[in-house]
């Protein structure tokens, strides 16, 4: 169940805290391949079974940005923000890839508020850290602070 805020001004209130994490998805060779064939992307790390066996990794991993972009699949089930007439996606600030995702893995993201500040146009911008977590391990695949807007209604 996401964090759920009833406007955008409650945001505000909630800054430092953790707002909980998603559900848990396998990283599998076909999404891993459908990624490679949208970004042409068909670095053996991440396509040859075979030949990634015997690499630096053991087995194909996860392209860094195929993780990054889960992230927007992540965040609705970490946050929602109610009350609002259009959310916008407006970025991103630091991103990291500090462990690689094999095939076969299971990650989720977990989100903190770290900010969340009124905007010019009346949107409050909130800044929430998805860290990408690895099931059974301590490092994370992928941290971003991403950036959005909420529109109060």
């Amino acid at each position: 169940m996401p964090t759920v805020f009833n406007s955008p001004a409650e945001l505000a209130g909630s800054v430092g805290k953790a707002l909980g994490a998603s559900d848990w998805i396998t990283i599998d060779q076909k999404r891993i391949n459908t990624f490679a064939d949208a970004t042409g992307d068909h670095q053996w790390i991440h396509v040859d079974p075979e030949r990634a066996a015997a690499g630096p990794f053991g087995a194909c991993i996860a392209h860094g940005y195929l993780t990054l972009s889960l992230v927007n699949m992540f965040l609705p089930q970490i946050v929602e923000v109610r009350g609002i007439r259009m959310g916008v996606n407006y970025g991103t600030d630091k991103v990291r890839f500090p462990m690689p995702v094999k095939v076969g893995s299971r990650i989720r993201g977990a989100g903190e508020l770290v900010a969340a500040e009124p905007t010019k146009d009346g949107a409050v911008q909130a800044t929430i850290r998805v860290t990408v977590e690895i099931e059974g391990t301590d490092r994370p695949a992928c941290v971003v602070d991403t950036i959005s807007r909420f529109y109060p209604e």
